[in-house]
Parts: C-alpha cells; sequence; structure tokens
C-alpha cells in the first residue's frame, strides 16, 4: 500500500523552540533552501513510517500573520499559498497568553492545528500549574506538553498530527471570534459578500477570514483582491472605512487595534477557571537578576566587549591549529600536484589557480565553525538579543537598527569575520531600508581576508605598532559603516527608523544537539557558496594573469643580452610575463589615474585579484614582485624576501600605505560578497553597492594621499 503524503507547516513565535522541535522531528533529512522571490531560508524536513511520510515546513518565527515583516509575510504565504494538510502551532508555555495569540489566528484561517505546548520543565520551576485537559477542552484542538530539548512529546506530536490528517477532529475548523458591536456587523456584511461573490475561491480561505483581514488593512491580502477583482475589492475597502471613521469618533482607536483587543479577551477567556494557575508570590527572575548587570548602562558594554573579546579570542587562538593543518594540506597537494604534472600550464592552473585560489579560501573554515559555534551558543543562551538591545541607541542615530549589530560583528566587527555571512545575518532585520543600508555597509568591516592583508602590511611597515594599526583601522571600519549608513538613510534610503521592540528571551542552557545543528547548517552554506564561487573566480584570474604569453623570441633575446644570474633572469621574465598579460596591461592601463592615490601597476593587479577574494591581493602582489626584484639572489625565506622587495620599493610611502590600508577597508566587497549582497536584495542593489563603494574608497584614497604626501 502506498504511503499517505502529509505536508505539515511548524509555526510559532520566537523562541519558543520551534527549530528544536523541527529538528527532533527531521533529524539529519532536513535540507535549507529559499522561499520563492525572498532570502528567508526554508527549512524542510521529512519523517516517516510504512504508512505515512510526514513533510514538515518550517516557517520563520513571528508574532502574527499581520504582513508586516519579512518573517510574517513569509509564514501567511506558505499557509495561504501553499495550504499546507496540518499546522503544528509550538507554544512557549511559561508566556501562555502571548503564545496563543498566534495560534488563534492559525485556528481562523481554518487548517487543522495541533498544538505543541513546549518548555513545561521551566513551567513547573516557575510553579505554574497549567490544566491541559481543560484547555484541550475549550480549544478544542490536539494540545502536547513538550520539552523538546530532552526530546519529550515528540512522538505524541507525530500522533496527534495523523489522528486530525484523518479527520478526527473537525470542530475547531469553525472558530468565529466576536470582535465586538462596532466592528461585528461590518465583518457579517462583509462575509456575505465574499460568499456571494465567491471572491478569492481559489485560495480556499474562509470568507470570515478574508473579512477580518480587510478589516484590520493587510496589504498582501488586500494587492492579491485587487489583483481579482479591483472594483469588488474597493467596495470592501469602503465598508473598512466607514467603520474606521466610526471607532476614531466614537472610540479614538481603529479597527486592527480593536480586533488585537478583542483576540486577546478570547485567550484570557479562555485561560480563565482554572485553566492556569500562578503561585501568590513568583520566585525572583533570574534572567531580569542577570539583566540587571549584563544591560546596564555602563557595565553592560564593557561586558559585551570582553565577550566579544574573548569570542575571537578562542577563535583565532584555537582555529590556528586547524586551520594550519589545512593549509598544510593543501600545501601538500600543491606540491603533489607540481612533480606530478609536467605541463606548465595545466601544473600553474592545478597548483596556483585551483589549489592555491580555493585553498585560501577553504582554510578559513575552521575559523568560521569555531566562531559560529560560539556564536550559536550566545544566539541560543540568549545573549545576543542584550547586544542588540544595548546598541540600538547608538545606531538609530545612523539610521540603523539595533538588529544591524549582529551583521556587524559576523562581517568582522571584531577582525576576523567574514563578509559572507555577515550580509546573510542581515535578514533578521524586518524594514528593507534598513536592511538593504546593513547589507552594504557590513563589507566595511575587517574580515578574516582583510586581516592577512593588513597583518603582513602592518608587519612589514610598522613594525612594533601592528596592534595599534589593527585597533585604528577596526574604529575605522566602523565609523566608516556608520556614517555611509547615515548617508543612505538620509538619501536613496530615506524613510523613518523602525521601533526597535524585542523581547529579551529568559536564559537558557543550549543543548549540544541544537548547536551542533545550527553550526554545521551555517558552516555548510559557507564552504558550499565560498568554495564554489572560489574555484571559478581562481581559474579566471589565472587565465588573465598568465595569457597572452610573452612570445620565446623576446625572451630569449632578453636572457642572451643579460649578464646577471640565472635567478634575475628568471625573475625578470615572470615580471615582464606578467606585466604582458591581460591583468598586467589592465594595471598599466590604471597607473595614470590611480598614481593620485599612490597605487602602482603592480598595487593595481593585486586590488583586481582581491576583487575576487581578499586573500588573492597578497598572492598577487607577491607574484608581481616575484624572483626578487631588489635582491634576485637573497637566500632569505619567501615571506622575508616579500617584505625586503616591498620595503625596498620607493612607491610604497607612508602616504601610500594609509591611502592603500584606507581603500582596501572600503573598496568593492570581494566576488562572493557580491553574489550573496544580490540573493539578499537584487542585482540592482549588489552593482549599485559595488561601484559606490569603489568610486567613494577611490576618492577617500586619492583625498588622503594628496594631503599625507605634503607633509612625507
Amino acid at each position: 500500500m502506498a504511503k499517505k503524503n502529509i505536508v505539515v507547516a511548524v509555526a510559532g513565535q520566537p523562541n519558543c523552540g520551534k527549530s528544536t522541535v523541527f529538528n527532533m522531528l527531521t533529524g539529519s533529512t532536513a535540507r535549507v533552501g529559499n522561499y520563492p522571490g525572498i532570502t528567508v531560508d526554508r527549512m524542510e524536513g521529512y519523517w516517516k513510517n510504512d504508512d505515512y511520510k510526514i513533510k514538515f515546513v518550517d516557517l520563520p518565527g513571528t508574532y502574527s500573520l499581520t504582513s508586516y515583516s519579512l518573517e510574517e509575510v513569509v509564514a501567511r504565504k506558505v499557509i495561504v499559498d501553499e495550504r499546507p494538510d496540518v499546522i503544528l502551532c509550538m507554544l512557549d508555555a511559561t508566556a501562555l497568553e502571548r503564545s496563543l495569540y498566534l495560534a488563534i489566528q492559525l485556528i481562523e484561517i481554518g487548517i487543522p492545528v495541533v498544538i505543541g505546548m513546549n518548555m513545561m520543565d521551566e513551567v513547573k520551576s516557575e510553579g505554574i500549574l497549567i490544566d491541559t485537559a481543560k484547555l484541550i477542552a475549550k480549544l478544542k484542538l490536539p494540545i502536547i506538553e513538550c520539552i523538546a530539548r530532552r526530546n519529550k512529546g515528540i512522538p505524541e506530536i507525530i500522533n496527534a498530527i495523523i489522528d486530525i490528517y484523518e479527520n478526527k477532529n473537525k470542530e475547531s475548523l469553525n472558530l468565529n471570534i466576536s470582535y465586538g458591536a462596532d466592528i461585528d456587523p461590518a465583518l457579517d456584511k462583509m462575509e456575505a459578500l465574499i460568499k456571494e461573490k465567491e471572491f478569492l475561491k481559489t485560495k480556499c480561505l474562509p470568507s470570515r477570514w478574508i473579512a477580518v483581514k480587510y478589516m484590520e488593512g493587510d496589504k498582501d491580502l488586500i494587492i492579491t483582491g485587487q489583483k481579482e477583482d479591483k472594483n469588488f475589492s474597493d467596495s470592501l475597502e469602503e465598508i473598512v472605512k466607514i467603520v474606521e471613521k466610526h471607532t476614531e469618533k466614537t472610540l479614538k482607536t481603529y479597527p486592527e487595534a480593536l480586533i488585537s483587543d478583542y483576540r486577546y479577551g478570547y485567550i484570557r477567556s479562555i485561560l480563565k477557571d482554572g485553566v492556569i494557575k500562578r503561585p501568590e508570590a513568583f520566585r525572583r527572575n533570574i534572567s531580569e537578576a542577570i539583566d540587571k548587570i549584563v544591560t546596564h548602562r555602563f557595565f553592560g558594554p564593557l561586558i559585551m566587549l570582553g565577550v566579544l573579546y574573548l569570542l575571537f579570542w578562542v577563535t583565532f587562538n584555537l582555529g590556528a591549529y586547524p586551520q594550519e593543518l589545512l593549509q598544510s594540506s593543501f600545501a601538500w597537494a600543491g606540491n603533489i600536484a607540481s612533480y606530478g604534472i609536467t605541463n606548465e600550464l595545466l601544473q600553474s592552473l592545478i597548483v596556483s589557480g585551483i589549489i592555491d585560489g580555493v585553498g585560501a579560501v577553504l582554510s578559513f573554515a575552521p575559523l568560521i565553525l569555531i566562531m559560529f559555534a560560539m556564536l550559536c551558543f550566545l544566539e541560543d543562551l540568549g545573549y545576543m538579543a542584550r547586544v542588540a538591545y544595548m546598541l540600538d541607541r547608538i545606531f538609530r542615530l545612523f539610521g540603523l537598527h539595533g538588529a544591524s549589530v549582529m551583521p556587524f560583528i559576523v562581517a568582522g566587527g571584531i577582525p576576523g569575520g567574514c563578509a559572507v555571512p555577515g550580509v546573510m545575518t542581515a535578514r533578521t532585520l524586518k524594514s528593507p531600508k534598513e536592511r538593504i543600508a546593513t547589507i552594504l555597509t557590513a563589507p566595511f568591516m575587517v574580515c578574516g581576508a582583510k586581516t592577512t592583508v593588513y597583518l603582513m602590511l602592518s608587519e612589514t611597515f610598522f613594525t612594533g605598532y601592528e596592534t595599534i594599526v589593527m585597533l585604528l583601522l577596526t574604529i575605522a571600519s566602523w565609523f566608516f559603516a556608520l556614517i555611509v549608513s547615515l548617508c543612505l538613510r538620509r538619501t536613496v534610503l530615506k524613510g523613518e527608523p523602525t521601533a526597535f521592540i524585542m523581547e529579551l528571551p529568559p536564559y537558557r542552557m543550549p543543548t549540544v544537539y541544537g548547536i551542533f545543528t545550527h553550526t554545521w547548517d551555517r558552516v555548510w552554506q559557507f564552504v558550499k557558496k565560498a568554495g564554489t564561487v572560489i574555484f571559478a573566480v581562481s581559474i579566471i584570474m589565472w587565465f588573465f594573469m598568465t595569457f597572452p604569453r610573452v612570445p620565446e623570441t623576446s625572451l630569449n633575446e632578453k636572457s642572451g643580452a643579460s649578464s646577471v644570474s640565472t635567478q634575475s633572469i628568471e625573475y625578470n621574465n615572470e615580471h615582464d610575463a606578467l606585466k604582458y598579460s591581460i591583468a598586467g596591461r589592465f594595471g598599466s592601463f590604471l597607473e595614470p589615474l590611480t598614481k593620485y592615490a599612490g597605487f602602482d601597476w603592480q598595487v593595481n593587479i593585486a586590488l583586481i585579484g582581491g576583487f575576487a577574494a581578499k586573500e588573492v591581493f597578497l598572492s598577487t602582489l607577491s607574484t608581481a614582485y616575484s624572483m626578487g626584484s631588489n635582491d634576485p639572489d637573497s637566500d632569505s625565506k619567501s615571506s622575508d624576501l616579500f617584505k625586503q622587495r616591498l620595503l625596498a620599493d620607493l612607491n610604497w610611502t607612508i602616504p601610500a600605505i594609509i591611502s592603500l590600508f584606507l581603500f582596501m577597508l572600503l573598496y568593492a566587497p570581494c566576488l562572493t560578497t557580491v553574489v550573496n549582497i544580490a540573493k539578499e536584495t537584487n542585482w540592482h542593489w549588489a552593482i549599485w553597492g559595488t561601484v559606490g563603494s569603489l568610486i567613494f574608497s577611490f576618492i577617500l584614497s586619492v583625498a588622503v594621499y594628496q594631503v599625507l604626501i605634503r607633509f612625507y
């Protein structure tokens, strides 16, 4: 007998344990995708036995189904457009009244609902008593008590889903809440008209629900209605306008607020009669006691800096060992390929083009893994919500949102992050304009790739002052990100700032399984996206720096006429070959312009390579100075020899170095980041942001260089 397929949407408010339940239900079958047309992750997974195959879709955490935020739009579209067979609504049992608000809205849609009442262990520890049997009797729904992180209640949820799918419970599908004498008559009239007209019949939505959404001014549904029948939709809106005028005149309020009030009133009526009992004296809330210190005006920022410093200190120190091992592995692979491949071009492509290019990025995977594991720990613990809360006041001055803090930190707010996951982290921002402003400025942070470049150059030109240089660069990255954000929010992204209203969830000790699952998802996305793009870009850059090749006759003539050492001849040949290539010619073509910022043709080539990936800047610059232009016969180590060549080049003056530091900080994001910006927004913003940052960084570098050369 064929298995029965059941589609279940997993819904719930933020911090209710919804994703933990989803992971427990689906295990290793979960996969990540994107919802069509938007960039919020879509998690899907499966549970199956001999008779049933259940597909679970994890919806974004949302407090309601009113289409204000991106999460609310996504959750609503899945439920309305895809019409799952069952909705699993997870509740935070410690905040039952607030959690039931979303559940009531889901029930109104008319799809069978199973309720999972999570965190029952915390309910008991706080001395709260919930009579689940009474709640089931009132809601006429299956309600399962859960402790998700301990896997308690998961089998019961599966059984409840199968039972309700088999039509054993239909009573709950006819929930009609009274919204008071000021609104009910209008809703009844609209409902009758919608039924008669069969308005939005293809959506299979209850007429009452459509009427309520029009009364709430739900823009998403109204647009859909306008497309189907503009005249009829306008007639419904006219009824709403009459109600709006009436409620404004008599109650000094508006229909949406009244509907919300009556929903909460309905919830309170359900929770009466002993459904929930709280002790007369609550024990002191530990989370609130901790927050008095953690979010303190003075101590809070100091603790935050200490936590973030510790996070990145552990990342670099602990990650150094596996990173070194990975780098050694790529070096070993390069040596094997060098000995095993005799064809010069093929060897160059495999070793210099692919192994070195891809390896430079993937060698950061251990750092990314450790960083994300600790960030997941802090997020699940509830601390990152406090960070956003504390910095919101500062960010609002620059037109940003408190939730913009995390994208900046992940992108390299403390040196060592990565702009790719930083851009992806901006998904948490509800306002599209604030999200775009954050996405476009997050790449200004000092990512791990920039850190590598800065460490090498600061060690070379500012020996003994490397720490100060890195600190100043980090401060500069935050400064310019906030200033540019302010400019964007005052011009092309002009708009009112979004109120930063957020729940500070109670502190909860994260589970190993939860941290592992969330970390693996993020690291795999980083490796997959960064690795594939870098693979292609490395081949492209190798081609541009190799072709066209210098004619052999030209090289032979220079070799025959030269009286210097063989090593020097080899250097000159490679130097001429690079300048003769497409990249060399383009670098030389740009030099008449870039010289005003202090960049010669060799730096131009390195900066072009840096657009592919900032790590490529050093390898390209090293190639440009390969074989020791100023001391070709030196026996020094390659890294020391590279520094000697840079120091010996008279073009590397203090003004030129500072100009380059600023340009590297702000110019076009790496190609992987640009692709991710396009995915998170669109190609218009990706190109606009890339060109805009390039122009801004060049103007700034020219200005700084021209001023500094007056003093040096």
